[in-house]
């Protein structure tokens, strides 16, 4: 028989990826996402199925995370074998003007999710999406044994879902894992995020729609990887015969301006021309330098990453050097371009 999954979450950049992975291994999934006035699913469009279909194995709810009796109810009624818990609000620099906003959903939705586990008496397995940002000012390279000093609220509310998942392992017996996945890119990465912001950026410079790109602190130093190998590594950790806490990134690091220098070099420009600084785009309290040490995901889970940062970028840029091709050339084309504030 098919295994089944829920995915929370499953309109962002993982959860688009992590549905695909899950339906070409038979999987039936059953995607979690918040009510909107307006479509949202522009991720999933590509593997969506009607309603109406009797065999369909993507099946959408309109379930949140604030909601605690609706994800008991759902849980009772799916019964599924995995549940990944991927929603969240997950932009750091948001998270300092929305503090409250990013713990309730981060935080204590992750909580609410692992109550609704235990209340329901459902027998599954949960993946929690942690993040290096727990890390924060402690000194790479980190690893699953580095003291957690987040400085962000986002960095703080998955400490609080981390631990809580360590503790409804311990306290209850439940298949709880922590997959800490260091920063992790695609052509689907929101538009706001660095990474997405300079290859979309990249691509309107190219075109002559856009002079200059405005940026906070260069200096960063990140473990960028590719997003649809990570989803291969959440799978994996819940096919363990144990839970247990996983770090999964490239060990590679890289900065800010690293990573501006593959982008524009990808279409052939001096990001130094283009580049501007602007303090909004500074956090309150910076993160220096997240670098991994994916030694156990590699021995245990069997995996390690392949696309390092300058490949993500080249990868990244041609997507969105296409993407706005076909966008100027489509009906209406003047009013689909949209432009950077």
């Amino acid at each position: 028989m098919s295994k089944t999954a829920v995915i929370t979450g499953v309109t962002g950049q993982d959860g688009s990826y992590l549905a695909e992975l899950l339906l070409s291994k038979g999987y039936v999934v059953h995607g979690l996402m918040r009510r909107s006035s307006s479509f949202n699913t522009g991720r999933i469009d590509h593997i969506y199925q009607d309603p109406h279909l009797p065999d369909r194995r993507l099946l959408l709810h309109h379930v949140d995370l604030s909601d605690g009796v609706a994800l008991v109810n759902l849980l009772r009624e799916v019964r599924p074998d995995e549940v990944y818990n991927l929603g969240a609000q997950s932009h750091v620099r948001v998270s300092f003007d929305a503090p409250l906003y990013t713990c309730d959903v981060t935080g204590l939705g992750a909580l609410r999710l692992l109550e609704a586990i235990r209340a329901s008496g459902v027998r599954t397995r949960l993946y929690q999406a942690s993040s290096s940002e727990m890390f924060g000012s402690t000194p790479p390279p980190q690893h699953e044994g580095t003291p957690f000093h987040p400085r962000s609220p986002y960095g703080c509310a998955k400490v609080m879902a981390y631990w809580s998942t360590v503790n409804y392992r311990e306290a209850y017996g439940l298949f709880g894992v922590n997959g800490i996945l260091f920063n992790h890119e695609s052509p689907r990465r929101g538009e706001t995020f660095v990474t997405r912001k300079i290859t979309r950026a990249v691509a309107r410079i190219r075109a002559g729609l856009q002079q200059h790109l405005y940026l906070g602190n260069l200096d960063a130093v990140r473990d960028w990887g590719y997003a649809p190998e990570y989803v291969e590594a959440m799978w994996r950790m819940l096919q363990r015969d144990e839970p247990d806490d996983y770090v999964v990134a490239t060990g590679v690091a890289a900065t800010v301006r690293d990573f501006l220098e593959a982008a524009f070099g990808t279409v052939g420009l001096d990001w130094e021309r283009s580049v501007r600084f602007d303090p909004k785009y500074e956090r309150p309290s910076e993160v220096d330098a997240l670098i991994d040490d994916p030694s156990k995901a590699r021995s245990l889970l069997g995996w390690s990453a392949k696309v390092r940062f300058d490949e993500l970028a080249r990868i990244m840029v041609e997507s969105d050097v296409r993407r706005l091709a076909d966008e100027l050339s489509g009906p209406g084309r003047g009013h689909r371009v949209r432009v950077d504030r």
